[in-house]
């Protein structure tokens, strides 16, 4: 009887990225950040419970790292994505749009099931990781 050999190690799961860019909201935070009054280390992304849908979306600026923060990197831009929201902004985009009235970075949230009239509260599911996320991207 032949000795069994090595047992084959398991690979990790690729860790998706929670977040994207769009070109339009690297380029807008790159400016936000290069007129801050102080050193800014990113931009905070959470989402918070309020609002007539249920929930809204924060940011504000991160003069430090919290060890918990998702750290997202993309286009030349860091985004610190905080951990109590990584499950409700996994697969989003990030832009900033401007229209003929207004200017604001819009999240397309594929977990977003539904948003108030008024534009600033959204009803969020958290992401199913077993169905709902593909594999991290190489950007």
């Amino acid at each position: 009887m032949a000795a069994p050999g090595p047992t084959p190690q398991a690979k990790p799961r690729p860790k998706p990225q929670v977040m994207r860019l769009s070109d339009a909201a690297a380029g807008r935070i790159k400016d936000i950040i290069g007129r801050a009054d102080r050193p800014i280390a990113g931009i905070r992304v959470g989402v918070q419970n309020g609002g007539c849908a249920g929930m809204s979306y924060t940011m504000e600026y991160a003069e430090a790292f919290d060890p918990r923060d998702e750290v997202v990197e993309d286009k030349g831009v860091r985004v610190l994505i905080d951990p109590k929201a990584v499950l409700f902004l996994l697969g989003t985009e990030m832009d900033y749009r401007v229209d003929k009235l207004s200017a604001g970075f819009v999240f397309n949230n594929p977990n977003q099931t539904s948003a108030c009239g008024c534009g600033e509260s959204v009803a969020i599911t958290p992401a199913n990781l077993e169905h709902d996320v593909g594999p991290a991207s190489d950007a």
